[in-house]
């Protein structure tokens, strides 16, 4: 068995037993590097759009709740480095299927941007009337983040809060439907890699 597959096993059990599971070096170096070269990433502000809340029907823009910048990523055309990141996700539904029996189908990612001093307040993911989104999945791409720079996930788990640096690489997935979450505001852009994992397949429309 090799080192991704054990990864994926760890974070299956993790899942199971505690409802999140946080996976470091998910994405290398060098995997981490060529995301942030595409010329979306080192544009952001400028390509992204900003994030709202709630479904595609009911989405509405308040910047008291979040206040992250998005680009859904469209699988036809994503580049390569992209599609590199979206089959180790293929691979995860894979290993949950087998591990938790959900019935995964198909995934959503977005490119995420949080600017200097944003945040997104306390949420669950799953929307009122739409429970398909099962997993939440966060990769982040953030190099030589600190401590003091704040910006951490703050998972509300019936054991107590848990607090998450957005670590280059680290991998963060959690009960959708389970699990509320916040992200706390940071003094530097905090860049991801952020989906979910459904139990129907995607309405690409919105890509």
């Amino acid at each position: 068995m090799d080192a991704f597959s054990d990864k994926l096993n760890t974070l299956v059990d993790e899942i199971a037993s505690d409802g999140y599971s946080i996976v470091d070096h998910f994405l290398s170096r060098e995997e981490i590097d060529s995301i942030l070269e595409l010329d979306d990433f080192k544009n952001s502000l400028l390509h992204f759009k900003k994030a709202g809340i709630g479904d595609t029907i009911n989405k509405q823009i308040n910047e008291g709740i979040r206040g992250d910048y998005i680009q859904w990523i469209d699988r036809a055309t994503a580049p390569h480095p992209l599609r590199n990141y979206l089959s180790k996700l293929e691979g995860l539904i894979s290993a949950v299927n087998q591990g938790l029996f959900l019935s995964l189908k198909d995934y959503e990612v977005h490119l995420t941007n949080y600017p200097p001093g944003s945040y997104y307040r306390r949420h669950l993911d799953q929307f009122k009337k739409d429970d398909h989104r099962k997993l939440s999945v966060i990769c982040y791409l953030n190099k030589n983040w600190k401590v003091e720079e704040g910006g951490q996930l703050r998972i509300y788990h019936p054991d107590g809060e848990r607090d998450v640096l957005p670590l280059a690489g680290r991998l963060v997935c959690f009960r959708s439907d389970l699990l509320e979450h916040e992200v706390l505001p940071a003094s530097r852009p905090r860049m991801s890699l952020t989906g979910w994992m459904l139990d129907q397949y995607t309405d690409l429309k919105h890509l």
